[in-house]
Order: structure tokens, then C-alpha cells, then sequence
């Protein structure tokens, strides 16, 4: 349901309370002297059923029975009574309820999902069970457990974890951050993490997010929702419970390698690093990060100049700074800037001034270590100062972050007052910068929409879906060697050929005319039971005659049936012998998530690969550049630079392969792990030298909310770049080009805006447009496409470079019930058909994605668009508001007759 009803959540007219009654230290009645402590402005409305007054006021004995409908309940109840208490807040017209109640169930008959049934039916909002509530500072709204109510700023911390929300809201409340809306949202039974962060990253009074989970439900809306509101605004996430031992995981079923790879704790990570998300691994990097981003706004560059009193200080935050991959500036007076223990004031304003407006450096770290000589409030009171003249008429303020050694509370207020992040040790205030610095390269990640389809690679999928198919219908759950180098061709994978032989005579007799040319052979057992062939000594190398292959293939027999009688040994694999020398061994493959699907692995490979445990994953869709990160993320990264008279390995061989990994996943769902080890590699590109899939039929309810709509793979987190909506349409007098926008289209954009007449902007954006920033564009072009859709019509001129005629584009209410549309034509495609056939094709993908209207609005001069409206079957109707305007809105189930009269 995503926002739907969250402005009368956060700010209702009336609270009613049910279970808030005298007895002292109940948790209802804690709820209510919060609110009543907070000053609420709104009717706070308790329910008894027999108690006629609490704390004062005026006790109703049910819902039904109060003098006004409340916006809000309250619900502290035993469970068994919370179903009937939901039920009559639906029916007397309420909005949303919060439940404080605990252990509600989560079968199908127990209060929980009851509850749940009825909030449905009355589109009731729930938070909870087992919510610790809800605060809105700014409205003076704490409906909540917290020991102090959170101040008013413009930070949203949304958490499932109560006490973790409280730990937070009281370190905040002693340093003086403050809140937007605090949301401790429980079980998490209706209203979860997307859905609050669909709603606070439109929020005009929130300027960061804090998110505290231990699990997500929905990955594709969870990732959906994170991406647009990271795009909006840092979104900093903090998960408990990576290490849970009973925490659900891909790799407690998963038999190869790579699967054994992706823990959840990683996949987590990948998946947070994707969707643009800071991502903090406990509670004092979260406050460092809520220090930094309560006072410092997002900066470019991670250059950072270190000013203090004592060079060991220094030297250690330099240190601790080079540990964190981030850089220390190269200043012309040395860095660390050392004043010497008996610096005050004076010295560090003097010395902080030339560092301000050093073009050399991105931030400046000031850190005081007060002394008999040094006073921390005076040094304080200087930097402050320093700071906040530097800054008047400057357009690019230089962001500075504070440590004080032995802090004062004045020194607190001080930093504090000039917007200066302070911290009580170096390493502190080194994380806080990294904090910032990460997440500006979080959105060249965050930016990144692959293709369904990489464009300059075809394989081979039918194919590739064929030899899937046959070894599903014989009821094989793993492909048989010969498939799985089958495959791998299909997908232009290197692979070294091999020969199934079904017994000893057969793999003598294949291995006979590669050592009768002067080869050594491999002899590897076949077993659909046995999949890490090592563990049995089902591997033997340098084989060099038939009676060493004959004398293997009787070992590897005895062994088996020795080490495992149950296993099905169906023949052995003959391959000629590949000599590693200078190649590199990798690992490369899938595996499959719960929660968040199909996961791409890489590192470094062979026997020992789990022990090292060097890997990196990243959630598909993929291209060449993220291919690269996820190949730099690795130690085995290094290994591939030239090293003495090693040659550089082909990175953009292994790039390559990883997309084309990535594509096989998303092509072949019924392909459950993939596991390349080794994959060598080095100056003439990549080579598999063995390979194991495992496959399985994807049943329709696998995945849940993700296959509901939309296309791609039903597993997919992260929805691709929709390749199969490029179209070309025949016009009046051209023929043109039509696809789904990409980032790097911003300068198409621009160039196309930029040769737009006054009153065409005036028309498009009803009003003057004098600038197109790079802010500016970047919503036009950056897409989830999961949400939005805007489609660019061009033509290719004499230089080969594309010219834009004009864009479409959609973009989906949090619900997706509806979508509001946007169109903008050239001048000199007016007239051409142009803007019907692109507002035909919005349509038809609203229609795909299961939106129920398409809605605008229209300047009532625009008669042009008025008519296209008109031809589709918009109504029409005149703002209220604004007498210059029309609304025009289609219903989708009525768009098909309408096309098909026109």
C-alpha cells in the first residue's frame, strides 16, 4: 500500500488511545504521558471500557463511542483483543493504528495476520505489532516509548528495532540532532521500510535517512524504493543480525562453491552498495554518520587536509585515513598541518584560513588536543569563527569537521552553531568524512542501468534455453558436463573441451588420440551426487597413457563407492591438460538468494576457495563498469596488475564474462547456481577450466511480489534496463528511433532544451526556464524503471550522433495506482505524429505495468495537447485552483477502445 494514508499518520488531527489506563508504568499509559508531555496540539482521545477519565481527560468506552473519529490509534491490548480493536478503528473511518502490543502470532488464525485482514478491508495503516511508535517532532507529536522526545530536525530515522530507534533518538537528544519523524515500525506486519522511504524521500523537511533493519521482505520493492529515495537523498542503513546464526541462508542449501559464498551478511552489503545506501556495521558508526549528516551536506572528492596541535594525533588520523582508502591532500606547508601543543585560537583561525580556499583539497579535519597552554572553548570559538566568515558569499563552502579531545559541552554548542560535524576522537571524525565521501560514489553506482541485453554482446539463448529444458524434462536437477560446456558456448564463455566417457574402456579410448598427439590428459568423475569432485579424489592429472588412465579411472571407482556408496557415478570426463602458468585462478558464477535472488560471485578461486574466502558479489543486472568494481572489491584484483615479468591479465576478458554471467541469469531462471572454479585467466583472456550448474523449474509464487508485473526475471532485485521497449516509428515525413532514456542521455537533453524556443519551455514546464543544472537533468534521465519510464524519440544526423525530437515520460505514484505523465516535442517535429505515437507507447507500458490511470496537466492554451488528449480518450477537466489549467486523466481499462477508434 506505500504511502497511502501517511499524511494523516504523521500528522493526525486527533490520537485516540486504547488500552492507556491508570495503571502506572503500563505501556499505554507511558504512550499517552509522552504525547501529553510533548505539548500535542490535536484531540487526545483514551478509550476504556471502564475507567470514565485518564491522566485528565475525558475516557470513551470504545472507539465507536468517541466524540470525534481519530486519525491515529494507539493499540496496547493482550493480543487476543487487538483484532477487534483494528476491526472498529477500520469501520468508524480511522487512518492508521500503531500496535504496542507484542507477540501477536503468525499463523494464519492468530491475532497477527487477523489483524492485518481487517486493516486491509478498511484500508487501515498499520505500524507494529510490537512497535515502539511513532514521533513527528515538528508537530509535536510523540506517541512513542522513548525516554526523551526527539528534538525537531530535518533527519527520518525509520527502524524495526524499538530499542535500537531509542538508543539513537537518546544519543541524538544530548547532541543536539534532531528529526523530521522517528518510526519504529516493528513486526513490520503492513507499513515496512519501503514504504516510509518512499514517503520521506519526497518529504520536503527531511534532508537525510537513517534506516536501521535486520531483514527485508520484498527485494525488488525494498530496492526500488531505496533507489529513489537515495537518488533524493543520503539514506544511511545500519542491519542487526548479519551474524545471526539462525538467520535464513542461500548458502545452508547450497552445494558449490559460490554458493557457498554468498552469505546473506554479503549479499546484504551488495545490495545496500547497489541501491546507493551508506551502509554502517554498528551503532558508533551510525552516530558518526548522524553527527556528519546533521551539520554537513554531501561534498565531491575525498582530499582531506588534517590541522592540528600535535603531529602524533595527526599522523594517526593520516594513518587511519590511508587505512580507509580515502586521500590525505597534498598541501604546500606539509599534512598533517603541525601548530605545536601550545597552539591556541589565534594560531589555528591563521592557519585554518589558506586551507579553506586550497584548491588542493576537498575537506579539512581541525583537531585540538587540549593542553595547560591550549584552551579547547577558545580553539572552538576560533575555528567556529574562521569558519563561518570563510563561508559568507562563498558558492562552494569547504566542508571542516572538528575533533576536541576531552570535549566540553560548550565546545559541543559551539561546533554545533557553526554547522561544524564534531567528534570525540580521530578516528570518529575520519569515518564521519568517509561517511560522506562513500556516499557520493554510491551514486556512480547508483546511476549505473544496465541493459537486459549488454549491446555488443549476442548469445545464443535459444539454445541455451533448450539444453535447460531437455535436462529439466529428464528430471535432472544438475546439467551433465557436456550441457554444462554447451552452455557456457552459448554464452561465448571459453571453456576447455571435454569427452564424456560412460566407463573405464570408453575414457581410455577418448584419452588415446590426445596422448598419441603429445598431450597430457585429465580424468574427472561424473556424478550428479558428487559435486566438489577433490573431496573423493575424483580428480586426476598429468595423465600421460592409457594405463595411467585406466589405473585413475579404477581409483576413482574404488574411492567412490568407498566414500560414497550412494552416489550415481555415470562416467568420467576427459579433457587434455591446461598448465596454469602464469594464469591467474578465479571463481566466477551464481547463486541464488532468498531474499534478494540471483547473485553474481567473483574472486579467487580454486580447491582452498571457501578458507580464503577473497570474494565480491554484486546483484545483477550487470555491465562493464560494474563488472570492474566488483572484480577491484576483491584482493585477487591486485593479482591481476603485471608483477615482475607476469603480464597484466585481460581485465575486460573477465569484465566480460561476469555480464555474460549475469545475462545467463537473467535469460534462464531454472538456473539455480552456476559455479566456474577455476576460471584462469591472464594476458590472452579468460579460460574455465571446470564448471558445475545446478538447475531447478521456477515456480510462478517463487518470488512473491517481484513477478507480479513487470518485466525481466522474476528474481531480480533490480529491474533492467527495458531494451525490449526500443521501437521505430514511421512518421509523417522520417523515420525515427524510440527507447527508454539512460543516464548518459543528460547532454541530450540539455542541447534539446537549450534549442527550445521560450514559450515551448513555458508550455512544458509552465513557466520561464533559464538554467539546466546538472541536478536538473539528472531527474530526467536517472531512472528506477521499476517506478518510471521515459521514452526519447531521436534521429541520427550526417556525424552519426543522435539528435532528440522530443520525450515522454511516466512516473508511477508509490501505490501504483496511478501515473503522472510529461511530454516535451521539438519544433520541428510538430506536426509529424510524433507526440501521439510517443503518449501510444507510455500508454502501453503504464498498461504492462498494471497502472490503473495515467493522469496530467495542461496549460488551457496548449491546444495541441489538448486534441492528442482528446484522440486517446482523456478527460477533461479545469483546475479548481488554477482556471489556466486542465487536469486530463485516462483509465486504462477504458485506453484500448479509445487506441483503437483513433
Amino acid at each position: 500500500m506505500s504511502t497511502y494514508r501517511f499524511d494523516r499518520l504523521l500528522a493526525p488531527r486527533a490520537v485516540a488511545f486504547v488500552g492507556a489506563g491508570s495503571r502506572e508504568g503500563s505501556v499505554g499509559r507511558s504512550v499517552l504521558s509522552n504525547l501529553m508531555r510533548a505539548g500535542y496540539p490535536g484531540r487526545i482521545l483514551p478509550v476504556h471500557p471502564t475507567e470514565g477519565e485518564i491522566e485528565g481527560l475525558p475516557a470513551a468506552p470504545s472507539l465507536s463511542a468517541l466524540p470525534a473519529v481519530p486519525d491515529l490509534v494507539v493499540i496496547a491490548v493482550p493480543p487476543a483483543h487487538v483484532p477487534d480493536v483494528v476491526e472498529e478503528a477500520g469501520r468508524i473511518g480511522a487512518a492508521a493504528a500503531i500496535i504496542l502490543s507484542a507477540g501477536l502470532g503468525t499463523g494464519p488464525e492468530d491475532p497477527g495476520p487477523r489483524a492485518r485482514r481487517a486493516a486491509r478491508h478498511h484500508g487501515l495503516r498499520l505500524i507494529g505489532p510490537n512497535s515502539a511508535g511513532l514521533c513527528v517532532p515538528g508537530r509535536k507529536l510523540d506517541a512513542s516509548l522513548f525516554a526523551h522526545a526527539p528534538s525537531a530536525g530535518d533527519l527520518a530515522l525509520i527502524s524495526q528495532s524499538g530499542t535500537v530507534a531509542a538508543a539513537i533518538a537518546e544519543w541524538a537528544s544530548r547532541r543536539e540532532v534532531g528529526f523530521s519523524a522517528v518510526m519504529a515500525l516493528g513486526s513490520a506486519m503492513d507499513v515496512d521500510a519501503s514504504d516510509c522511504l518512499d514517503h520521506f524521500a519526497a518529504d520536503i523537511r527531511t534532508r537525510a535517512i537513517l534506516l536501521c533493519l535486520d531483514r527485508v521482505e520484498d527485494a525488488r520493492r525494498f530496492m526500488s524504493a531505496a533507489r529513489a529515495a537515495a537518488r533524493a537523498k543520503p539514506v544511511v542503513v545500519l542491519r542487526a543480525g548479519r551474524r545471526r546464526p539462525d538467520a535464513p541462508a542461500a548458502s545452508d542449501s547450497a552445494v558449490t562453491h559460490t554458493g557457498a559464498l554468498a552469505r546473506p551478511d554479503a549479499v546484504y552489503a551488495a545490495a545496500f552498495r547497489r541501491a546507493g545506501l551508506l551502509a554502517v556495521q554498528d551503532l558508533d558508526e551510525m552516530f558518526a554518520a548522524i553527527e556528519t549528516l546533521g551539520r554537513q551536506r554531501p561534498f565531491p572528492g575525498k582530499r582531506l587536509s588534517i590541522l592540528t596541535n600535535g603531529l602524533g594525533i595527526g599522523l594517526l588520523a593520516a594513518d587511519r585515513l590511508a587505512d580507509r582508502d580515502g586521500i590525505l591532500a597534498r598541501n604546500p606547508q606539509g599534512n598533517p598541518v603541525n601548530l605545536g601543543m601550545d597552539a591556541g585560537g589565534p594560531a589555528f583561525a591563521q592557519a585554518l584560513e589558506p586551507l579553506l580556499t586550497d584548491e588542493e583539497s576537498d575537506a579539512v579535519l581541525a583537531i585540538h588536543v587540549p593542553t595547560i597552554r591550549s584552551d579547547a572553548r577558545a580553539v572552538a570559538t576560533a575555528i567556529a569563527e574562521t569558519v563561518t566568515q570563510a563561508r559568507k558569499g562563498q558558492s562552494r563552502k569547504k566542508p571542516v569537521f572538528a575533533v576536541s579531545l576531552g570535549e566540553a559541552e560548550t565546545v559541543r554548542e559551539t561546533f554545533a552553531g557553526a554547522g561544524i560535524p564534531q567528534f570525540s576522537t580521530d578516528t570518529e571524525a575520519i569515518e564521519g568524512f568517509l561517511h560522506l565521501v562513500r556516499y557520493r560514489e554510491a551514486q556512480d553506482d547508483l546511476m549505473r542501468t544496465p541493459d537486459s541485453l549488454p549491446r555488443d554482446f549476442s548469445p545464443d539463448t535459444e539454445r541455451a534455453r533448450r539444453i535447460v529444458g531437455d535436462a529439466l524434462r529428464q528430471g535432472a536437477s544438475w546439467l551433465d558436463p557436456i550441457a554444462v560446456g554447451e552452455l557456457l558456448e552459448a554464452y561465448c564463455i571459453p571453456a576447455v573441451p571435454l569427452i564424456l566417457a560412460p566407463d573405464i574402456d570408453a575414457a581410455a579410448a577418448a584419452a588415446w588420440p590426445l596422448i598419441a598427439g603429445g598431450q597430457a590428459v585429465a580424468l574427472k568423475v561424473v556424478s550428479p551426487d558428487i559435486v566438489h569432485k577433490s573431496d573423493i579424489g575424483g580428480v586426476h592429472l598429468d595423465l600421460t597413457s592409457e594405463a595411467d588412465v585406466r589405473e585413475a579411472a579404477r581409483s576413482i571407482l574404488a574411492r567412490a563407492r568407498r566414500e560414497r556408496p550412494d552416489a550415481r557415478v555415470t562416467g568420467f570426463a576427459v579433457q587434455p591438460m591446461v598448465r596454469r602458468g602464469r594464469r591467474r585462478e578465479l571463481i566466477a558464477g551464481l547463486a541464488e538468494d532468498p531474499v534478494f535472488g540471483p547473485v553474481v560471485v567473483f574472486g579467487r578461486g580454486g580447491t582452498a576457495v571457501e578458507v580464503i574466502d577473497d570474494r565480491a558479489l554484486g546483484l545483477p543486472p550487470l555491465d562493464l563498469i560494474l563488472a570492474r568494481d566488483l572484480i577491484a572489491r576483491t584482493r585477487v584484483a591486485r593479482r591481476l596488475d603485471a608483477y615482475r615479468d607476469v603480464p597484466a591479465a585481460d581485465l575486460a576478458a573477465i569484465a566480460l564474462t561476469l555480464v555474460k554471467i549475469a545475462q545467463l541469469s537473467a535469460d534462464l531462471p531454472q538456473v539455480r547456481e552456476l559455479d566456474i572454479n577455476p576460471l584462469l585467466a591472464d594476458e590472452t583472456g579468460v579460460l574455465a577450466l571446470d564448471a558445475r550448474v545446478r538447475i531447478g523449474r521456477v515456480p510462478q509464487s517463487r518470488y512473491g511480489e517481484r513477478d507480479r508485473r513487470g518485466g525481466g526475471h522474476p528474481g531480480f532485485a533490480i529491474r533492467p534496463y527495458p531494451v525490449e521497449w526500443v521501437r521505430v516509428l514511421n512518421l509523417k515525413d522520417r523515420t525515427v528511433r524510440v527507447r527508454p532514456v539512460r543516464p548518459e542521455d543528460e547532454e541530450l537533453f540539455r542541447v534539446f532544451f537549450e534549442n527550445l524556443d521560450p514559450e515551448s519551455l513555458r508550455l512544458r514546464f509552465f513557466g520561464p526556464v533559464r538554467a539546466f543544472s546538472h541536478a536538473f537533468l539528472a531527474r530526467l534521465t536517472q531512472l528506477d524503471y521499476a517506478r518510471a519510464i521515459a521514452f526519447v524519440a531521436v534521429e541520427i544526423g550526417p556525424d552519426g550522433r543522435e539528435r532528440m525530437l522530443g520525450a515522454v515520460r511516466l512516473h508511477a505514484d508509490a501505490n501504483n495506482d496511478s501515473g503522472e505523465y510529461a511530454i516535451g516535442v521539438g519544433q520541428d517535429a510538430r506536426g509529424t505524429g510524433l507526440a501521439f505515437a510517443l503518449m501510444r507507447l507510455m500508454i502501453d507500458w503504464a498498461r504492462s505495468e498494471g497502472i490503473g490511470r495515467v493522469e496530467g496537466t495542461v496549460l488551457s492554451e496548449n491546444r495541441p495537447m489538448l486534441a492528442v488528449c482528446r484522440r486517446l480518450g482523456f478527460t477533461q477537466k479545469r483546475d479548481p485552483d488554477d482556471p489556466g489549467v486542465m487536469k486530463v486523466r485516462l483509465d486504462l481499462s477504458e485506453a484500448r477502445e479509445a487506441q483503437s477508434r483513433s
